[in-house]
């Protein structure tokens, strides 16, 4: 198999194109919401927007992080599999500080689903990140589809936790007194 960047990649251009604006939209928004939530002024802030909100800007950086690296001009596929076995490596090691943030933070208890979402999902995006490199240049359509569906699933992930942090702390958060109500007109 030919070791060419530009003939591995020519159909990927757009959806990488897609799929980076995205991400680097979505982490822009998420300070922004962020930055509206902290008026709210809820009492245990720290630990929990660290153990289930952060995360959610670090996987939208990854989403435009990875689409950089396979939009870059590599001269072989061999730095780009390198690159991408370092943003694996790296999203595994933050998904595993990432869980031990989520299981130490006491001021939200986690239902099956969070788990689901916000720990075993991009767990496995991060190891198909680190995984799909190696079958690069024997099953190299089968890696670039694996790759892909990695950066559209940590985009929906981050996509579904963002919302479900914010629904909580505009819903749950002030039903469950953690979060003072609103002013009154």
């Amino acid at each position: 198999m030919v070791d060419t960047v530009p003939a591995a990649l020519s159909g990927w251009e757009s959806f990488y194109v897609i799929a980076g604006s995205s991400g680097g939209a979505l982490v822009g928004l998420q300070f922004v919401v962020i930055a509206l939530m902290a008026q709210v002024q809820a009492r245990a802030a720290h630990s929990p927007i660290g153990a289930w909100g952060t995360p959610n800007v670090v996987h939208f950086a990854m989403v435009l992080f990875v689409a950089a690296a396979m939009s870059a001009p590599w001269p072989r596929l061999g730095e780009l599999s390198a690159m991408l076995h370092l943003i694996g490596l790296g999203g595994l090691v933050y998904a595993t500080i990432t869980l031990v943030r989520q299981r130490r933070q006491d001021g939200y208890r986690a239902v099956w689903e969070d788990w689901v979402w916000h720990a075993v999902l991009p767990y496995i995006v991060y190891a198909t990140l680190f995984a799909a490199p190696f079958v690069l240049f024997t099953h190299q359509t089968a890696a670039l589809f694996a790759i892909g569906g990695a950066v559209l699933l940590l985009l929906f992930v981050g996509i579904h936790n963002s919302w479900d942090t914010v629904v909580y702390l505009v819903v749950d958060a002030r039903r469950d007194g953690l979060v003072p109500p609103g002013p009154t007109n």
